[in-house]
């Protein structure tokens, strides 16, 4: 079992950018520090759910101050970004760290970004599929042409290359956020891990992980890969002496942050949306995840990796708001929850 921190970069009330930005650097330096695996970084433009719009820049930030930890992005969203150039700077990553990168994709959202950035509606409900298969050639491949609706151009050499017959390092993994049958089965065809969200619970995530293997069986992916598809499991952690104490630290904070950080997202064609209760949402959150004692943390995650066959978790830490709360919860996580799963 791999577990990890997900750092969000979340700008609670009160607080301005600097701030959170600030935690999450620490956030990830701590994660090495308190022996974790991964830290998993998120990516979110114009709403302070989520400070940091380049989770692929703050990655290269964090393996420069890391040395052990591998850091992945969680996710880079593929609709507002071009695949070529995000495969270059995944294949730079990757190389420069000594294969510790990992590339998160996913589709992201209806949102305001589109139009900013110029991609349109489109790129997010048809161009995924086109971008994925384009972004994972660029880093499987020497060379790579393309002739798609979005994107169409002449043969080009692929320059860094992160896998070749001169290097020990195989291409930098990718792994796919998935939140629907359509998504899962893009995944499965391809053979690609996936990411699956903090909101939904070990049923579900179970379901999810039978449905890859069906579909990949059916692409006629290898048995072998099949077997041994590391996905990851995004979910909540607050650790404290009692269970009561520890469901009280995010409570108080996270809900305040919630609310203002989804009402924020603005939809790019006004549909409307539905936004969830965030008082409720906390408490599910709370209900689903490794909140409460180290004892308590290490049973729900033993319990969901044999109920899911899930290997990787991606843990969010810093929901009390707080910097030295989120250190003190990172410390505990690593030195009372890990001994309990290794």
């Amino acid at each position: 079992m791999h577990v990890g921190s997900f750092v969000l970069a979340a700008q609670f009330p009160g607080q301005g950018p600097g701030e959170a930005l600030h935690r999450a650097v620490r956030s990830a330096e701590v994660s090495e520090e308190a022996g974790l695996d991964t830290v998993w970084l998120a990516e979110h433009h114009f709403v302070p759910y989520g400070t940091c719009p380049s989770a692929v820049t703050l990655a290269a930030l964090l393996l420069g101050r890391t040395r052990r930890i591998r850091v992945g992005t969680a996710v880079s969203v593929l609709p507002t970004a071009h695949p070529v150039a995000l495969g270059e700077q995944a294949a730079l990553l990757h190389m420069t760290s000594g294969g510790r990168f990992t590339l998160g994709v996913g589709r992201g959202g209806p949102w305001v970004d589109l139009e900013v950035f110029g991609t349109g509606l489109d790129a997010y409900e048809h161009g995924f599929p086109e971008s994925l298969d384009l972004l994972v050639r660029w880093l499987r491949e020497p060379s790579v042409s393309a002739s798609g609706k979005r994107f169409s151009f002449r043969e080009v050499p692929v320059v860094p290359r992160p896998s070749d017959e001169l290097t020990d390092l195989p291409g930098p993994e990718v792994v796919v956020a998935c939140t629907s049958p359509s998504s899962v089965r893009l995944a499965a065809e391809r053979g690609l891990p996936m990411l699956l969200g903090m909101h939904v619970g070990d049923e579900e995530k179970a379901e999810m992980v039978a449905l890859w293997r069906q579909f990949a069986r059916a692409a006629g992916r290898p048995a072998e890969e099949i077997a041994g598809a590391a996905h990851v499991s995004a979910g909540v952690c607050q650790i404290a002496d009692r269970r009561t104490e520890a469901a009280e630290t995010l409570l108080k904070a996270m809900p305040g942050w919630l609310k203002q950080g989804l009402e924020a997202h603005v939809t790019v064609d006004g549909r409307m949306r539905a936004m969830r209760d965030p008082l409720a949402y906390t408490e599910l959150l709370c209900g689903l995840h490794p909140v409460g004692t180290p004892r308590l943390a290490a049973d729900r995650l033993a319990a969901t990796s044999e109920r899911t066959g899930i290997s990787r978790f991606a843990l969010l830490v810093e929901g009390s708001g707080d910097l030295a709360a989120t250190e003190e919860n990172l410390r505990r996580l690593g030195a009372e929850v890990l001994p309990q799963l290794r």
